[in-house]
């Protein structure tokens, strides 16, 4: 039961984390894109370097959240 205490602690660093880590990528995209300008390089982007690590960090960092959450759920 002590996991079960720790939990929503854990729960807390980990979303701190994934929001941060979410706000720290760049994106292509420009506000033209949005009202229907050219914006047809966006769709070929590659990442590389920092960009590529947080990437995969969120996708990690989404998929501990998820499980975390449903570990939660499954032991109360």
């Amino acid at each position: 039961m002590a996991l079960a205490g720790i939990l929503p602690y854990i729960q807390l660093v980990i979303s701190v984390v994934l929001i941060a880590c979410i706000l720290l990528q760049q994106t292509g995209a420009s506000l033209g894109g949005a009202f229907g300008g050219d914006n047809f390089s966006a769709g070929y982007h590659t990442r590389r370097g920092s960009e590529k690590v947080l990437f995969y960090a969120s996708i990690v960092l989404g998929v501990l959240l998820a499980s975390s959450a449903f570990l939660a759920l499954v032991l109360k």
